[in-house]
């Protein structure tokens, strides 16, 4: 009998519900055996499993790629299982080279310390915050010195080093690859082995540094934690993976309409994976509401049923309802219940320079351009007189589907 097979038939019904809870939309669990006789442990003596994530605070906001991976780890949290949420305040004054074709800048400790106080609470969104364990790498990473780095490196060889995919192809192409770059790896290692973490969660391209937490726990004499990669989401532009620094995102603090037309925004293809990876309903709720769209079904209907699920998940019912509205207002040309109020004066006022004033426009240039294209309505009415001028009065101003602004204009 298959040794995989067998140990599958003689799992608990909670281990075997772990399991498949553990698997589901995951890209690997490494190894799995592992993995399995290490929820049979936790399972007989009633320890919870040291369950591990970092992320490095490389910008404000959390976004909502990253909470493909903050899902995996509530629904762990919710088996018992003690969650880390590390934040990678030393790490992050390396710079994970994960990915990159040249050498990330580091950031300043200003810019992380003024990151990593927001990642918590936004995490804390996804997370139980009463059973999360938050810890910050600078704890024992600072205190290595430099005695202790060099000691930490004399533990992997250059040339396993020089295995990672992306340090392979900058080597052959050409491209620098600085020495402080393979501290990276080292140090994210290190990580689990200062928090003795049993289980480490990252993306597809975080493998080579969750295997070398694995390495270096076998080095310092511990049991080596398993590795879980989830996918990587791709962002609004349903080519590249969603990235703060592409811009291609949607962070997990962003304001409900703006969220909620985002997802709109999506296209049908990419739509099912984000469901995939992002909705909280079963394999086989997703199934149905595909095959009912391939029946000849509206794809919209099952793209705002996404919208509404991921704007409630970060801020309520409420305001998912209230964002739909909006939606469909701007859809249908109407007005959004809350806009700017402008007050300017100077009437009559030519429409290019009222679009500047109230902050539509970066310059009337750009104003007249819009009017060309048709994006500039006062009162709902389309404008295609660059020459018109607003006399005395409120008006409507809209540039675009999105942007409003109540203006009042006096002499």
């Amino acid at each position: 009998m298959n040794a995989d097979l067998f140990t599958q038939q003689t799992l608990s019904d909670s281990v075997g519900r772990a399991l498949e809870i553990s698997l589901r939309g995951t890209d690997e669990l490494l190894p799995h055996d592992e993995w399995v006789r290490k929820l049979q442990r936790s399972e007989a003596t009633g320890t919870p499993l040291r369950i591990k994530l970092g992320l490095d605070p490389t910008a404000p906001d959390i976004h909502i790629g990253h909470t493909v991976v903050l899902n995996k780890m509530r629904q762990l949290q919710d088996l018992g299982h003690t969650v880390i949420f590390l934040i990678g305040d030393f790490t992050t004054t390396i710079g994970d080279p994960s990915g990159r074709d040249s050498t990330r800048p580091p950031l300043t400790r200003e810019q992380i310390e003024a990151n990593a106080q927001t990642y918590y609470r936004q995490a804390s969104l996804v997370l139980d915050p009463a059973k999360t364990e938050i810890r910050y790498n600078s704890e024992w990473s600072d205190p290595l010195g430099a005695r202790g780095l060099i000691q930490l490196a004399s533990r992997y060889t250059v040339a396993r080093m020089m295995e990672r995919d992306d340090f392979t192809k900058r080597f052959k192409g050409g491209q620098s690859i600085a020495v402080h770059e393979f501290l990276y790896p080292l140090m994210q290692g290190y990580d689990s082995v200062a928090l003795k973490s049993d289980l480490e969660l990252g993306g597809t391209d975080q493998k080579f540094n969750l295997l070398m937490g694995r390495h270096l726990q076998q080095e310092y004499g511990q049991e080596p934690q398993c590795i879980l990669t989830m996918p990587l989401l791709e962002g609004l532009d349903g080519v590249q993976k969603m990235s703060k620094s592409k811009g291609n995102y949607i962070a997990v603090a962003e304001e409900p309409n703006a969220m909620f037309a985002k997802v709109l925004s999506i296209s049908d293809t990419l739509m099912w994976r984000w469901y995939t990876l992002l909705s909280f309903r079963s394999i086989e709720e997703i199934a149905a509401l595909k095959a009912a769209i391939e029946a000849g079904g509206n794809p919209k209907e099952a793209k705002v049923a996404l919208a509404r699920e991921i704007t409630t998940r970060f801020h309520s019912a409420a305001a998912a309802d209230a964002a739909e509205q909006d939606f469909v207002n701007r859809s249908k040309g109407g007005v959004p219940d809350e806009i700017p109020e402008v007050m300017l004066s100077g009437a009559p006022l030519g429409i290019a320079q009222v679009l500047k004033q109230a902050g539509l426009a970066a310059s009337t240039s750009e104003g007249n351009r819009l009017i060309d294209g048709g994006g500039v309505r006062v009162d709902s009415t389309v404008i295609s007189d660059k020459g018109l001028k607003l006399s005395d009065g409120s008006y409507v101003v809209q540039v675009g589907k999105r942007k409003f602004a109540r203006v009042t204009l006096g002499a």
